[in-house]
């Protein structure tokens, strides 16, 4: 019984996941749930009290996932400049994944104070991923900038969403100006992206 109720509740967040990544938030409702799941429409709320409720288990089996998909990339990284571009890349490429347009989708402000929260400690677990990179470059302020960092990397997942530039341009715009900003050091005019 168990392991049944464990598996409907995978097949839900599947669904959701799917759903999210179509139609983003307004497209997550119960009745869509039941559909794609085959299950009546009371039942997912045996499982699910609130659309809230499937957003924040969300967050909680896919960040982590997420997380360490991006820590793996920045371990094979030498060097902590290397190590923030593979941050940022590494972001920018999970962009088409289901899990990931998911996370986007959601908006915090439907959320309760609880599961924003949890996107919010999710979120900082990220950042302080680099911290200690960025540190390592000399910067002299590596909390300020690793979540300056992330501020690029979310702005440049919207800017991909939008389509209006290539997933590759964007990409490459975000990793010139995060390499530029780490090393704490503001570009002279006409100064080429890279040098230092």
């Amino acid at each position: 019984m168990a392991e049944h109720r464990s598996m409907q509740r995978a097949a839900l967040l599947d669904a959701a996941r799917s759903l999210l990544s179509e139609g983003g938030t307004e497209a997550l409702t119960f009745p869509a749930l039941a559909e794609r799941t085959g299950l009546a429409r009371s039942s997912v709320y045996e499982y699910f009290r609130s659309r809230a409720a499937v957003v924040e288990e969300l967050c909680e089996v896919d960040f982590p996932v997420w997380a360490a998909e991006v820590e793996a990339a920045m371990a094979v990284a030498e060097g902590p400049e290397a190590k923030v571009e593979a941050y940022v890349r590494r972001q920018l490429a999970l962009v088409g994944d289901r899990r990931h347009r998911a996370v986007v989708a959601i908006s915090a402000s439907e959320l309760d104070a609880g599961a924003r929260e949890k996107i919010r400690a999710a979120h900082g677990g990220l950042v302080a991923m680099i911290v200690e990179a960025v540190a390592e470059t000399g910067h002299a302020e590596p909390r300020l900038a690793a979540m300056l960092v992330q501020g690029v990397v979310d702005a440049a997942v919207r800017r991909i969403e939008l389509g209006v530039e290539e997933a590759s341009v964007v990409t490459e715009a975000a990793v010139a100006m995060v390499v530029w900003g780490v090393r704490g050091q503001i570009p002279s005019p006409g100064s080429a992206v890279g040098g230092g």
